[in-house]
């Protein structure tokens, strides 16, 4: 029997894999909130994907964080203000030598749970699949994408990847994953905040060209500063084309504050900006679209950390 997949995190990402791994036969277990949670779940009769418009159920086991069984592998695929609370609830259930596969946005919620679990093997993970849901227990799966995974200190693939294989999740092992990871929080830093700001969907930004190369070339300078400079390369002219491939998509930061949720802000530009003063790197264009962006939520109610 193979080791099962714990999932932390019942959102469109950890509902996509779910269903996809339990579609391959692969051992599933979900692991809901509390038995309010878990009882709303087991009426549902399991999770459904909605793939081309052909919808299937399936049914995961569902469980609590009180569960008796140890966890082995967990993918953790909540949001990164999360991350460390959520995985602490299981911490009397994590084996000594368990796996965490961490699929946050941004950067510093994968270094904070690293330190807070020495002796776990910490998988980071970034993510260019499109899933949205659409009800509880429900995901469309939006577009194709990719997954990449690695492990900065110990960079030899788990075996593991075959179940990735099986069950139909487009992945790489990748032995560059911080460059990937900074490559993805550039990305992010560029279009999200300003789709906030400017209430439009990705493709309205071609009207904001000026701001988004400043902030690019910003984003680059620093990019280069900690080390990366190949995720610096190109860096507006990928910034420019995913605008263009995703004009009328609205981006997840977007999407979280149009539901009064928190945002991320803290792992993307937050982030940036702390990093720029680590290295004395004057950033004024990101600085102010962070301090905008923070007075918009504030003026919302919302959180601004």
């Amino acid at each position: 029997m193979s080791t099962p997949w714990h999932i932390l995190g019942a959102g469109s990402l950890g509902t996509l894999w779910a269903t996809r791994l339990a579609r391959a036969g692969v051992p599933v277990r979900l692991i809901l909130r509390n038995q309010a949670r878990l009882a709303s779940y087991r009426a549902s009769q399991g999770l459904t994907l909605v793939e081309r418009g052909v919808e299937q159920t399936y049914p995961v086991i569902g469980e609590t964080p009180d569960s008796p069984e140890p966890i082995r592998r967990l993918l953790v695929a909540c949001k990164a203000y999360d991350a460390q609370s959520a995985i602490a609830q299981l911490q009397h259930r994590l084996a000594p030598d368990a796996e965490l596969i961490l699929l946050q946005n941004g950067l510093g919620s994968q270094d904070a749970v690293a330190a807070q679990w020495p002796s776990a093997r910490c998988i980071f993970a970034s993510s260019t699949e499109g899933a949205f849901r659409d009800g509880d227990w429900r995901v469309v799966f939006a577009g194709h994408g990719y997954t990449w995974l690695g492990d900065a200190s110990h960079p030899t693939p788990p075996l593991w990847l075959d179940d990735l294989q099986a069950a139909g999740i487009p992945h790489e092992w990748a032995t560059d994953i911080l460059t990937r990871l900074w490559r993805k929080l550039a990305l992010n830093c560029a279009i999200n905040p300003l789709t906030v700001l400017y209430h439009c969907r990705n493709g309205g930004l071609s009207a904001h060209h000026c701001e988004v190369a400043t902030l690019c070339a910003e984003l680059a300078e620093l990019l280069e500063r900690c080390g990366q400079p190949a995720g610096a390369q190109d860096l507006h002219s990928e910034v420019e084309r995913v605008i263009q491939a995703t004009a009328a998509n609205y981006s997840s930061m977007y999407q979280d504050v149009a539901n009064a949720r928190r945002t991320e802000i803290s792992y993307l530009l937050g982030y940036a900006c702390q990093a720029a003063a680590r290295h004395q790197l004057a950033v004024p264009h990101l600085q102010q679209v962070h301090a905008r962006l923070v007075a918009h939520l504030l003026a919302r109610g919302l959180a601004s950390d």
